[in-house]
């Protein structure tokens, strides 16, 4: 399979403290996905956005982007890449210069990258991506950003984003600062960008509930390490990793004779203080075993279409070293595996 983006054993490390640990990821140059990267806060998701997008080299691996290490990229390649990988940040606001009217963040990567050759030409282009998104031209148009509200604003950089006609679109956390009548529009958006133009989405969340509504695919992080990873079918609708079923219980269900949180896991003071060079969710893991304080999991697969980072699976075939980059694939694909 050919990748549009890989991650080969990537880790970033900020003195002692690692904030992602050999990080393998692959997505289809031919087939355009949707695929969730997902945990609770401090769990290594933006560093790996950040990493993706070329903003932060990693200490160790290799970030490639259509086989070519983005760290090492020529002047004209990196030009190609910002162009053809796009972000959509949480924070929209942040991004737009107060004093110019929202015409300017639009305007500008159409002069930068000579996206039209006359000004009738890049105000169609301007109308088309807004209309994309769901807004109208004319009353978006010639206001500043103070005059419109969040979801307005998100919806701008998606439509910034459009522009550029990009393969790929990494969005952190896209809805986490609009109300939830605009969640659903927002992301609906996106799905369509993935299903009507063939833009490939990266989806930075810590809603497992929307990454299951529209992703493809998921992985799963906790302190920096994949816990699970593979279709959001069977990671969602049925985990293996005791840290993915934490999360999974988590999620609120319409039924209120059911507490909201699901089953909160304990971390004892003892558990707390010991040395653990293993498994970073041992302290908090209802199933650990002596061998969890001392080694790292290898990447079980438990079933086809799923990698599983814990020893609970330790009868399970590991991933091919060669192979664990692939998970993520259309449907009806199997994992190559070798003996454990």
């Amino acid at each position: 399979m050919s990748a549009l983006i890989e991650m080969r054993g990537v880790t970033k490390t900020y003195g002692a403290f690692t904030a992602l640990n050999d990080v393998t990821l692959s997505l289809s140059d031919t087939s355009p996905s949707m695929t969730a990267v997902a945990g609770e806060s401090g769990s290594g998701k933006t560093t790996l956005a950040r990493m993706m997008l070329g903003f932060i080299n990693p200490s160790h691996g290799q970030v490639l982007y259509q086989g070519k290490d983005v760290a090492r990229m020529t002047g004209a390649e990196q030009r190609q890449f910002r162009r053809e990988v796009q972000p959509v940040f949480q924070d929209p606001f942040d991004v737009f210069n107060p004093f110019y009217r929202i015409d300017h963040v639009l305007e500008t990567p159409v002069k930068r990258y000579k996206l039209a050759d006359s000004d009738t030409k890049a105000r169609a282009m301007i109308e088309d991506a807004l209309k994309r998104v769901g807004l109208r031209p004319q009353d978006t148009l010639g206001r500043f950003p103070h005059e419109l509200s969040g979801g307005q604003r998100q919806r701008i950089m998606v439509a910034r984003a459009v522009l550029l006609r990009p393969r790929l679109i990494i969005a952190d956390e896209p809805v986490s600062m609009v109300d939830a009548s605009l969640r659903a529009t927002i992301l609906d958006e996106l799905k369509t960008l993935n299903r009507e133009l063939g833009i490939s989405i990266v989806y930075i969340t810590h809603d497992l509930t929307t990454a299951f509504q529209i992703c493809d695919n998921i992985m799963i992080l906790y302190r920096g390490n994949v816990s699970e990873a593979g279709a959001v079918e069977r990671v969602i609708g049925a985990p293996k990793h005791p840290y993915s079923q934490l999360l999974v219980s988590s999620i609120p269900l319409p039924d209120l004779s059911k507490a909201w949180g699901g089953e909160e896991i304990p971390v004892s003071e003892a558990s707390a203080a010991r040395p653990n060079p293993g498994c970073k969710f041992a302290p908090r893991c209802p199933h650990v075993m002596e061998m969890c304080w001392d080694n790292l999991p290898p990447k079980y697969v438990p079933d086809s279409e799923r990698l599983a980072t814990c020893f609970l699976y330790r009868d399970a075939p590991v991933a091919a070293s060669d192979d664990v980059a692939s998970v993520f694939r259309p449907p009806n694909h199997s994992i190559t595996t070798t003996a454990p």
